[in-house]
């Protein structure tokens, strides 16, 4: 029943982060999604975008966050 309860407390602290994410991620230097190496071609009628660097970003932490999760 405890480790319920830390589950619990540990999915309400990441659905916080998300929310702050999503509220304050405008006013952030570095938007999410429009890092430096996040490719955009842009045609005459259409427009082609790639999140290089986010999905690296992304793969990064949430590799740091399982690993840290699997070591207890």
């Amino acid at each position: 029943m405890q480790q319920l309860g830390r589950s619990l407390i540990l999915v309400g602290v990441l659905l916080v982060c998300a929310g702050l994410l999503f509220t304050y991620g405008g006013r952030l230097p570095l938007r999410i999604g429009r890092l430096p190496g996040d490719f955009v071609v842009r045609g005459k009628h259409s427009v082609f975008y790639f999140p290089l660097m986010t999905s690296i970003l992304i793969s990064l932490l949430l590799s740091f966050l399982f690993w840290l999760i699997g070591r207890r």
